[in-house]
């Protein structure tokens, strides 16, 4: 009984998910299809996250530079789960554009990776999530910035709406669990006097010098 509603909920969110591709991507919408088309571009190899972490290093000082820092971190790890695990395991095709949708809008070039989790959007949401943890007013702007990512997945039609929100979800993860590693990091780095400070505590590095 489990199985055959499990089943039925599943085939129920594949209809949903191609009836919201279907939606996006075969709407007429001439003012943006090629500003967005050019934004599904530019975060081919998370470019637009390159660009806005030199971004904060070179205009936020300090903090600035710490939060470019996390964010590229998160962006590294995450891309590594999402493209050498997640993806092979699922194994989903892209969606059949030439199928699914009519001609007429200005496409870009569908990729040959599998299309589940988006990587795109996995890797723009893990930087916003980290440098976010850094620089909490980057945040919005850098989660809007992802989310046009994300949109403009499906509006060009590679991925389909759950490919999308599965990898924001991911990125958020990733780059909450990277920044906890980094912040893990951080706690037991060296202090003066060859001393480690974490939580407050001095653990000396070495045996007393008296010895």
């Amino acid at each position: 009984m489990r199985s055959g509603r499990a089943g039925r909920a599943l085939a129920d969110a594949e209809r949903l998910d191609l009836a919201l591709y279907r939606a996006v991507a075969d709407t007429r919408t001439p003012a943006l299809d090629v500003a967005l088309g050019r934004l599904s571009q530019a975060a081919n190899y998370s470019r637009i996250s390159i660009g806005l972490a030199f971004a904060l290093a070179l205009g936020g000082g300090p903090s600035g530079t710490r939060a470019a820092v996390r964010g590229m971190a998160s962006v590294g790890v995450t891309s590594a789960v999402v493209n050498l695990a997640l993806k092979p395991l699922v194994r989903r095709r892209r969606p059949e554009r030439k199928v699914l949708v009519a001609g007429g809008r200005p496409r870009i070039k569908m990729p040959t990776t599998r299309s589940f989790p988006s990587g795109h959007t996995a890797a723009a949401f893990a930087f916003a999530t980290g440098a976010g943890r850094e620089l909490a007013w980057a945040g919005p702007p850098l989660y809007a910035i992802a989310a046009l990512v994300g949109y403009s997945r499906v509006h060009t039609g590679v991925h389909y709406p759950l490919d999308v929100i599965v990898g924001a979800l991911a990125g958020v993860a990733l780059g909450e669990l990277t920044s906890a590693c980094i912040d893990r990091a951080a706690g037991m780095r060296p202090a003066d006097g060859g001393r480690y400070q974490s939580q407050g505590v001095s653990v000396p590095t070495s045996a007393s010098s008296s010895r």
